[in-house]
Parts: structure tokens; sequence; C-alpha cells
């Protein structure tokens, strides 16, 4: 991961700004779930850590982006740049990045540079379609698993692929394992916007809900609940919770297992993900890590 680290560096460097470097500096830190993944699956490839440098100035530049539409205050516990900077500085820095990325991408093959490029398109639009779920109560599964796909899993699905390719190995393969592992990924996220604090999250507990997203287990409670139980439910969706109200939110879930039936789909798909790659213990590990974590 250090030669990732001084790619991350160089590139950044390279924009030839101080300004780029102080702000991306504030994005330091997170899980480099997405570059782990290719240098494990492209353990000898010499322009690996180049691959994973540029899919986490993508992911850096989307979460930039993320915040800015999401009006978020707080990116892993620590002020966003947009909180701190101002939104135009948060886009136009998300800008630098998507746009250094694809500047290195040329330097790859075209299939692994297409598949990137790809992802990157998806995810924009799965952004667009979560913005637009958010104006109202959404209380279909498929849909709501669509845009995950496009706005989670399709970068990790991407990086994935493109590893594969690099070594020589199974990519479709490796872009299922990279598929499921996103949906999964995200999946327990939103289970642990209900179940843990906002000094563990870095948030405000409950937050999803409060932004507009119906994340899975509020998607399973809709479908338990009375027809009164039901418009209380959609009557507090993006809207500042009480006390009372997120009392009332989490008892009903318990009572549904609701929380349960989410983690039970994450498990699901983790557990494809392991078939697929069941002679790849470092693969498995990343699964079985995921799925177990608090955090």
């Amino acid at each position: 991961m250090q030669r990732v680290e001084t790619e991350i560096e160089r590139l950044v460097k390279e924009c030839d700004y101080d300004e780029v470097m102080r702000l991306f500096n504030k994005l330091s830190g997170g899980k480099r779930l997405r570059a782990k993944l290719i240098l494990k699956i492209a353990p000898s490839h010499e322009m690996a850590p180049l691959l994973a440098a540029i899919v986490e100035l993508i992911h850096g530049a989307s979460l930039l982006h993320d915040d800015v539409i999401d009006e978020a205050s707080l990116r892993r516990g620590v002020p966003s740049v947009n909180a701190t900077e101002g939104s135009k500085v948060a886009v136009m820095l998300g800008d630098i990045l998507y746009s250094k990325a694809f500047t290195e991408l040329v330097l790859f093959d075209k299939d692994v540079a297409r598949i990137i490029a790809s992802s990157v398109t998806a995810l924009s639009k799965g952004e667009m379609i979560d913005v637009a779920m958010a104006e109202e109560f959404n209380s279909d599964e498929d849909k709501y698993l669509d845009m995950l796909y496009l706005k989670t899993a399709t970068l990790i699905e991407a990086a994935a692929k493109a590893a594969a390719l690099l070594e020589g190995k199974d990519a479709e393969a490796h872009a299922l394992y990279g598929r499921n592992l996103g949906l999964s990924f995200q999946i327990i996220d939103d289970i642990l916007d209900i179940t843990q604090d906002a000094a563990t999250l870095g948030k405000p507990a409950m937050n999803d809900y409060v932004e507009g997203k119906c994340t899975l287990p509020y998607i399973y409670l809709y479908e338990q609940l009375s027809d009164g139980e039901k418009e209380k439910l959609v009557s507090l969706h993006a809207k500042e919770l009480s006390e009372q109200d997120t009392t009332w939110i989490k008892e009903k879930m318990t009572q549904y297992k609701t929380v349960e039936k989410s983690f039970t789909l994450a498990a699901k798909l983790s557990n494809e993900a392991m078939t697929v790659m069941k002679d790849d213990e470092d693969l498995v590990n990343i699964l079985q890590t995921m799925i177990k974590r608090s955090f």
C-alpha cells in the first residue's frame, strides 16, 4: 500500500497547485478498499499501484461531489471540504481529481481504461438517481439495489475486473466478486447508520433517512407496517427526527427484524462472491472482514 500512497501523492503533486495538495490531504484516511483489492488481485503487475492510485483519486472525487450534493458537514468524523472551504471549492477539487485520474488512465491498455472510465459514468448516473429517489419515499427494493449498484458497487466491480485483466485472471469472475462486495459493503453501511451511534459513525445516527435515503431496513419495515403506521413512517421521511420518532422506528425495526433481513441479503451476496473466489484466501478474507465489521 505504501507504493499506492506514493503514487497518489505524485499524481496530486503533478497538478502543480499547492492548494490542491492541501485540500486533498483533508480527504486522507478511509479504508482504501478499492486499492487493496487491486493489489490483492494483481500483486505482481508493475502498473497495479498506479491503477490503484487512479481508482482512489476517482473515489475521492466522487466523495467530494457526494458531500456537496448531500450538504454533508462531516466526512469520516472530520469537517468535510465543502463545510470548511465551500461547495464551489469542493466541486472544483473533485473535477481536478477526476481529470488527473483520466489523464493517467490513458497509459493503460484500452480494455482496462474502458472498464474504469465506464464505471465512472455509471457512478455519476447512480448519484443522479439517488438524488431523484430522495425526493419521495421509495418502497421498491429492486429500484434501490439498482441505484446502489451504480453509485457504489460499480467502481469496486471495475477495480476488480481491471486488475484481473492486468494479471491475466478470469475478469468476469472477479467482476462478480467486486459487484457483490460493493453491494454487501453498502448494505452493511446502511445497517450501521441505524445501529451505531454518532461518535462511531462520525456523523449523526440515522442520518440516511433524514437525508431522504430509504435504505433496505426502511423498505423492509414499510412492507410490514399497518396502513396507519406506513403513513407515519412516510411522514417522517427526509425530516429531522425527534428522539421519540427515532425510538419508534428502531422499536418497529426490532419487532419486524428488518435489520436482520438486510444483513441476510448482505451475507447472501457475500457468500456468492466467496464461492466464486473460494480458491483465493486473500479475497475471501476481505469479504469476511467486511461482513463482520462494526464500522
